[in-house]
This record gives C-alpha cells, sequence and structure tokens, in this order.
C-alpha cells in the first residue's frame, strides 16, 4: 500500500480543512444546484454532471486521503461511510482512517484499465493538431439528421452546411483525427467515413494522448473512482482542469453559446486554430502534472488484483 507510518490529524486540524473544501465545492457549484432545482439546463456548466455520475454532494464531502488518521468525534461519522475503518493506537487515541486494503480489493480490477490508459498517455507528448474537430464531427449530416446535434438548443455558429464544410475541410487537412473513444462514439456514419481513426475501448491505451481534452476530462473520473484512497484536493483539482477543459471544448464547438456569455474560439479560421492550440497546450501540462499524482494510487489500488 501507500505508506506505513499513518500521518494522525486532530479533530482541530482537519475540521476546518474539512469545512473549506465544503465551501470551495459549494461555490463552484452553486450554479448548477439552483438550475437543477429551477429544471434549466446549462449546456456548459452542467456537463460535468450529468455525463459524469459524481454528485456535487459527493464532491462536498472531505476526504484525507489514504494514510490518514483522522481523531474527534466529527471522525466517528466516516464509520458509516464506504471505505473508512476504525483506528486506535497504543496510546489509546481513537481515530478513523480510510481503509486502502478493502479499497484495493473493491476497485483494483474495475480501474485496471483506467490505470493502463493514465500511464500510457503520461508517457506521450501531446498533439495538438485536431482543433477541437471532433465537436463538428458529431453534428455533421444534421441538415438531413437533426437527431446529431446533441444541443439542440443551441443554433449552428455557421449553420448545418457551413458546419459540414468546416469538417470537410478538416478531413482533407489531416485534422480529424480524434483518439478518443468517448468522442468518436459520438460520430454520425458520414463523419466516421471520415475520420482515419476509429478508436475503440480495446485501442484505448494505446492511442490515447495528453493533448485530447477528453483524455484530460477523464482524470476527473479516475480521480473520484479512487475515492475515499484520493485525496480531496487531488479530486478538487482534478474538477477544476475538466471544468476549465469543458469551456474549451465547448467555446471551440460549432454551437453559438453567445446567450451564455461565451465568446467562440473560431477554429475555421488560422487565428482561432492558433488560440486553440495555445489554451490546448496549458491544459495538457495540467493534465500530465495531474497524471503524475495519480498513478501511484492507482498503481496501489492495482497491482493487488493483478
Amino acid at each position: 500500500m501507500l505508506a506505513t507510518a499513518p500521518t494522525v490529524l486532530a479533530e482541530e486540524e482537519w475540521v476546518p480543512v474539512a469545512e473549506e473544501h465544503r465551501r470551495a465545492v459549494e461555490a463552484l457549484t452553486a450554479g448548477h444546484r439552483e438550475r437543477a432545482l429551477a429544471g434549466e439546463p446549462h449546456p456548459v456548466e452542467d456537463f460535468l454532471f450529468t455525463y459524469y455520475r459524481f454528485r456535487p454532494g459527493q464532491l462536498a464531502r472531505w476526504h484525507p486521503g489514504a494514510g490518514v488518521v483522522l481523531l474527534g468525534d466529527a471522525a466517528r461519522e466516516r464509520l458509516g461511510w464506504r471505505g473508512y475503518v476504525a483506528w486506535a493506537d497504543q496510546d489509546g487515541r481513537e481515530g478513523v482512517v480510510v481503509d486502502a486494503a478493502g479499497v484495493a480489493a473493491s476497485q483494483g480490477r474495475r480501474l485496471s484499465h483506467v490505470r493502463d490508459v493514465v500511464a500510457a498517455t503520461r508517457g506521450r507528448a501531446p498533439e495538438l493538431g485536431c482543433f477541437g474537430l471532433h465537436e463538428w464531427a458529431m453534428v455533421h449530416g444534421s441538415a438531413t439528421d437533426p437527431s446529431v446535434l446533441r444541443h439542440e438548443r443551441q443554433p449552428l455558429r455557421l449553420g448545418a452546411e457551413g458546419t459540414d464544410a468546416v469538417v470537410e475541410e478538416g478531413a482533407r487537412r489531416g485534422w480529424l483525427r480524434c483518439t478518443h473513444v468517448d468522442a468518436f462514439r459520438f460520430y454520425p456514419g458520414s463523419a466516421v467515413e471520415l475520420s482515419p481513426l476509429r478508436p475503440t475501448r480495446d485501442t484505448q491505451a494505446a492511442l490515447e494522448q495528453p493533448g485530447c481534452l477528453h483524455a484530460g476530462m477523464d482524470l476527473y473520473r479516475a480521480a473520484f473512482l479512487l475515492v475515499p484512497l484520493a485525496p480531496s484536493s487531488l479530486v478538487l483539482d482534478a474538477f477544476r482542469l475538466a471544468r476549465d477543459i469543458r469551456e474549451l471544448d465547448m467555446r471551440a464547438s460549432p454551437y453559438d453559446l453567445s446567450r451564455y456569455g461565451r465568446e467562440p474560439v473560431r477554429v475555421e479560421t488560422a487565428e482561432g486554430r492558433a488560440q486553440y492550440a495555445t489554451e490546448q497546450r496549458a491544459l495538457a501540462v495540467r493534465g500530465q502534472d495531474l497524471r503524475d499524482r495519480l498513478l501511484p494510487l492507482l498503481d496501489a489500488v492495482v497491482a493487488p488484483a493483478r
């Protein structure tokens, strides 16, 4: 496992940290929670809570991570939470700690594929030549098949024909090279025919690369699947990265999001493509840093199951 000598935190040490985390998450998720009550969806900001199955309340729960003992009356509540066990030492101190061995036993096989993808992606240089055309490809042919529009309430900036023209030019120039299976699976048949790559779940570890926006967003899933083994600081950093990636993903999409205050990254122009690549590169750096923090935890969970 990850650590043999635990860090022991008194109640007055860890409770303020847990409260600060809760307040930070509540501030970040306030808009989503208010819209959910009002039944008003947001095409950009709600994605992380509709695509990924980790609720705001779960994100707001603070976890210290593996190898940290929490003392005090407030810690006992966690004995009713998944992944915690009682702890005591020879001096009579009592607390709770993450059951790292139990998490590994229950999650190891499930996270094996995630670990392989994260490790393989960490070892590659980012590819920056796709210019976000996966979102455009998803709506290729919408003039004849409106069902491909995933945000049907939002108009296309260039219309259906203009959008198709961007996709087809991207295919001719070699930009339509989506490496991510969970983006590619939403391609309609006409866009699949234009794509030189056909990513599948079986080829994910071989194709995933750190420049891919969706690969960066999926680090949030890897982090929350490790809860409570992963510290909440890591999960929250992954959430913030995923949120920033989603912003670029949709600003560079074919949809007109001006009513939501989002200025487009016009990837149909040379200037827009340069802007996209600059922002994409910065996000890829942050993603690689997260992979460095995730891999030791994933190795600790997966290795016993192999």
